[in-house]
């Protein structure tokens, strides 16, 4: 096959919405669906018309698409009844979505159990169900779902459903791995045969990851033949999730030389895009993730960081810029003047390599990192950190003293409560000032005391908030005098995000340092002056 355009059809929307703990609103739909758009993905499935509510009202005020074409998904026609007399199917091609994704059985067991039909009717279910969307629509589609598990039990039969799709006039022919055990080779071989039947151009593959293989069974499936790839962003779904789209489009046209839709201006955003699915899940970016994940070019050991400066081919497979994410040179106990330089660099940090003061931050890293402390986790805290030795850093504050207060009561209307009370004294340009706050917790009563305080003078801090709190025990083996290690996330209105880090032996004191941390960061980065207030 000499054809290397390879079509992306994200079912993020209705697959990726199974994954336990998701729950998309219509808002979250629409919104999802106009980042595919932006990012030249071929159809976006919005979900199963007359399944539930959410998919409903998402195709009752279906969003503009200028690139992408909106897929609705839904069944074949039902036993027993005709193509006209069938609610669902019905519901998918009154949508309005200019193409319709019928999923059928291609497998002769789960026609018997899961139908309670005799295979020679599912292929007319198929065959009817098919022709009958052609006519409502201006795109069909025919998923194949259990088509591996089908072929490898009954080949022939498999087969007859895939040609009966595609005698009926299916666009796409999606060969489904529904319950994600089938293996690379096994996929090749067999989307092999099938192309024997089907061309190449009209087959599809949607794979499960079971196996962890989702990604490598579906670029198998491309070399195979198939001209159409099904996944959802960051590799969303039931069980183990879907083939992850988020790896498998750089694959394709990075390492395979494939064309998709996506440009490579396109291809810039797709960092941006994955964590944008996690912000609207509510949840931490797997940090390991392929090509966008935060260590996904990150290097920790130094004589790798000397190697990467010299030539990053030598532990990078590809330039990060082109998936819109960057080269991350991580500081730890492990790292050496490489790793501290090129962090210089990357903070706008110009020094010499010869002054002594590197070797002595090298060392200090190394001696805070032993007593518990993080930086390869935290790197506002380290940048803090090297500019207060090399350059300095201005004193926005300075804490005399705090002191928080946990109180667990009975109230009034006879209901247990918890309240926690911050008292701060802080000095800020030389003028001394104590307030109390309080707060559901002790890191938020003193993270108001310390606003209560600073906002005022400050005004650069009125959007920041926290938004992930970790803490680690150090030493399990002191019970609850343990050392605690803690790291908090901030963030601002403008999407940046900055990690900062804390130790003691009392966590609130470890929670301060990092809160500390925070504020000094932002303010600093926003180029404020100690003496600006």
């Amino acid at each position: 096959m000499t054809d290397n355009r390879v079509y992306l059809y994200d079912c993020t929307l209705r697959d990726g919405a199974q994954t336990q703990g998701v729950d998309f609103s219509a808002a979250d739909k629409t919104a999802i669906a106009i980042e595919l758009d932006s990012l030249g993905i071929d159809y976006v499935e919005g979900g199963w018309p007359g399944a539930n509510p959410t998919d409903d009202a998402f195709f009752a005020a279906a969003p503009a698409l200028h690139r992408a074409r909106l897929s609705a998904f839904g069944m074949t026609r039902r036993p027993g009844r005709s193509v006209e007399n069938d609610p669902g199917l019905a519901a998918v091609l009154g949508s309005g979505a200019p193409v319709a994704c019928l999923v059928g059985k291609s497998w002769d067991f789960q026609v018997r159990v899961a139908l309670d039909a005799e295979p020679e009717e599912n292929l007319a279910m198929i065959a009817e169900s098919i022709r009958h969307a052609r006519e409502r629509v201006d795109e069909v589609m025919f998923d194949a779902e259990h088509f591996f598990d089908g072929f490898k039990d009954n080949r022939d039969y498999a087969i007859a459903c895939v040609k009966a799709a595609a005698d009926a006039g299916a666009r796409w022919i999606v060969l489904c791995d529904t319950n994600g055990g089938t293996l690379p080779h096994e996929v090749e071989a067999i989307v092999g045969e099938v192309a024997r039947h089907v061309p190449g151009e009209r087959l599809g593959i949607h794979c499960h990851d079971d196996t962890g293989n989702a990604v490598a069974n579906s670029l198998a499936a491309v070399r195979a033949g198939v001209r159409q790839v099904q996944g959802t962003l960051n590799g969303l779904g039931e069980r183990c999730g879907n083939a992850n789209l988020i790896s498998i489009l750089p694959s394709l046209v990075l390492k395979m030389g494939y064309r998709t839709g996506v440009s490579a201006n396109d291809m810039t955003r797709l960092t941006w895009v994955s964590r944008m699915l996690d912000e609207r899940l509510n949840r931490s970016p797997n940090r390991s993730a392929p090509y966008v994940g935060e260590s996904a070019f990150a290097h920790k050991g130094g004589l790798h960081v000397s190697a990467v400066e010299r030539d990053p081919r030598c532990y990078e497979h590809i330039v990060p810029d082109l998936v819109g994410n960057h080269r991350h040179i991580v500081v730890s106990d492990q790292a050496g003047r490489s790793n501290i330089l090129a962090r210089f660099r990357d903070i706008g940090l110009t020094i010499d390599p010869r002054d002594p003061k590197v070797a002595r931050l090298v060392e200090m890293v190394k001696s805070r990192e032993y007593d518990g402390y993080a930086y390869d986790g935290a790197e506002a805290s380290f940048e803090l950190l090297a500019r207060q030795a090399m350059d300095g850093v201005p004193e926005y504050f300075r804490c005399q003293s705090f002191r928080v207060i946990d109180e667990r009561r009975w109230n009034a209307r006879g209901e247990l409560i918890t309240l926690s009370e911050a008292t701060v004294k802080l000095e800020v340009n030389g003028r001394h000032f104590m307030t109390v706050e309080e707060g559901n917790g002790p890191v938020n009563a003193l993270d108001a005391a310390l606003r209560k305080v600073l906002l005022p003078v400050y005004p650069q801090l009125e959007n920041v908030q926290l938004v992930d709190y970790k803490v680690r025990i150090l030493t399990p083996g002191a019970g609850t005098r343990a050392v605690t290690r803690v790291m908090i996330e901030s963030a601002n209105d403008h999407g940046e995000r900055w990690t900062t880090v804390g130790v003691s032996t009392n966590i609130i004191d470890a929670s301060f340092q990092a809160l500390s941390d925070s504020i000094v960061y932002k303010l600093y980065c926003a180029g404020v002056t100690a003496d600006a207030a």
